[in-house]
């Protein structure tokens, strides 16, 4: 009896060993849509934060938080291209930025083609990890523009990831011109192809999405449920594929603070809110017998500037890249009160941009769309690399011909809120949000006088709408009357000869309706 008992508890020690050994846990770190934000913010709408993001101090972040995890993969949704650096070092330092940071993966987002895609296909050799996209195809060869899906493994668990963009994402928010020669298929037919080819060769499946309405751009998000986008190309996704476990979403910055569980299918959905300032966080049990996925937990974690120090490597990288563009350091104006973003609403900022424009086109009008905006300016010295943070696209200032009523057009599509309302300078309109699309303007006015349907007005815009982005159609029926400016040249030109910034009252556009909450 003793020898019985004896080896039925080596048997039962062997079984719970085989079975524990079985089973893993592993975290799923996700960023998206860091556009190139290396410096912290002002967390103006947190009490328990000062100072928020910031590169170096998100690489320290990762790194702490990969130390106490015994598996970890750290996979970024896209966009990581945008900002001053960014554009003239032609990618080479966000990519840099990836290496040392030690991301296992990268979806390709909408930004990655701002310096177009020949550009992109020649620098994604530069990354140590993984470049993703499985539904971008050159349309003459039929070939991917990227990888599709890489399988990642560590300590004998292995992770199938697979990369997407949204077809809103492509044809509305990359202009045309970064986009010639490529097309695109449908993000979730595509998805569930890849899945059903490598779902044997992996433990877990997750895709990377670069999809849902466009990121709203504007600081405060976090704290603005306004300014939030949704995620429903995400959750449709979520819902209609077999055999993935989660999606890992960009684009929207949404910003899940916890992740959506798909009710249908159980998969798990993670967002950020982008820019750099949160890190998100989703652990799982893993069966390395077996394709059974559990998740556990959960949470973004804010990148508090103060608690997560620099990280020294990402900041000598970035020093090193300023210092090959000392012409970034030229102090070109001053500015005694920071000017904020807002993407719904009027906003100083906008304000200030459009009259740069509609001064250095010698337009009627001028509207600029509140996503172009990249960044806000802070109180004291605005150097040139601010001023590309602000507007870091390579486009020309355009200039059209509308009439009247196409003019009226143009402002109740911006009323519906696709991407933001647009910013406006020489117009002054009266709008009730709460009416229906497209029903929504109650007057409208041209440097103080009534607009009239059948007059001619020329609007300077930029290149990216002039060809329809951001769903901007109507300039395209419109008469071309001048791309030569550069649009940074021209907001260069505005600010040096300003040299202290004063700006712009708020009260051109203004809301009539009772609910004044849209922000």
């Amino acid at each position: 009896m003793p020898r019985l008992l004896a080896f039925f508890l080596l048997l039962t020690s062997l079984f719970i060993h085989t079975n524990e050994s079985s089973t893993k846990e592993i975290v799923i770190l996700h960023t998206n849509d860091i556009e190139s934000v290396y410096e912290p913010i002002q967390a103006v709408w947190r009490d328990d934060i000062e100072l928020i993001g910031g590169i170096s101090h998100l690489a320290t972040l990762i790194d702490n938080t990969r130390t106490t995890e015994d598996i970890s993969f750290l996979v970024d949704a896209g966009d990581i291209y945008t900002g001053a650096l960014s554009k003239k070092s032609k990618g080479k330092l966000p990519f840099d930025l990836y290496n040392a940071m030690g991301y296992d993966a990268l979806n390709i987002g909408n930004h990655e083609f701002e310096y177009n895609w020949d550009a992109l296909v020649e620098i994604i050799p530069r990354a140590n990890f993984p470049v993703l996209n499985a539904n971008i195809f050159h349309e003459k060869s039929g070939k991917l523009i990227a990888k599709p899906y890489t399988i990642l493994e560590q300590s004998g668990v292995k992770i199938g990831v697979i990369g997407v963009m949204g077809i809103d994402a492509f044809y509305n928010t990359m202009a045309p011109f970064h986009r010639i020669g490529l097309s695109i298929k449908d993000p979730i037919e595509t998805a569930q192809y890849w899945a059903d080819k490598i779902r044997e060769d992996v433990n877990m499946l997750i895709v990377l999405t670069h999809q849902n309405k466009t990121a709203p751009m504007q600081t405060n998000k976090e704290a603005d449920p306004d300014v939030q986008r949704g995620f429903d190309e995400d959750y449709e996704m979520a819902g209609k594929l077999r055999g993935v476990d989660a999606i890992f979403g960009g684009h929207s910055d949404n910003g899940l603070p916890e992740p959506v569980i798909h009710p249908d299918t159980g998969t798990v959905i993670g967002l950020t809110f982008g820019q750099g300032m949160h890190l998100g966080y989703t652990k799982f049990t893993v069966n390395l017998n077996k394709h059974d996925v559990t998740f556990l937990e959960g949470y973004l974690i804010p990148v508090d500037s103060k608690a997560f120090p620099a990280d020294q490597e990402t900041e000598k990288l970035i020093n090193q890249y300023r210092k090959l563009y000392p012409e970034l350091s030229e102090i070109i104006a001053t500015i005694k009160q920071p000017s904020m973003r807002l993407y719904n609403n009027e906003s100083t900022i906008g304000n200030l941009l459009t009259d740069i424009m509609r001064n250095a086109a010698g337009s009627d009008i001028s509207f600029l769309n509140s996503g172009a905006i990249r960044a806000d300016l802070n109180a004291g010295k605005i150097t040139l690399e601010h001023l590309l943070n602000v507007y870091p696209f390579p486009d020309n200032l355009t200039i059209i011909e509308l009439s009247g009523k196409q003019i009226k057009d143009l402002i109740e599509y911006s009323l519906t809120l696709p991407y933001g309302i647009g910013q406006i300078s020489g117009l002054e309109i009266q709008y009730n949000i709460n009416k229906p699309d497209m029903q929504r303007l109650s007057s409208i006015k041209i440097n103080g006088k009534n607009i009239i349907d059948t007059n001619k007005y020329t609007v300077s815009t930029s290149g990216y709408l002039a060809k329809g982005g951001d769903g901007y159609t109507i300039f395209t029926e419109g008469k071309l009357i001048n791309e030569e400016q550069s649009f940074p040249d021209a907001l260069y030109r505005g600010f040096k000869a300003m040299e202290e910034i004063k700006l712009p009252s708020i009260g051109r556009q203004i809301n009539l309706s009772a609910d004044l909450s849209v922000n």
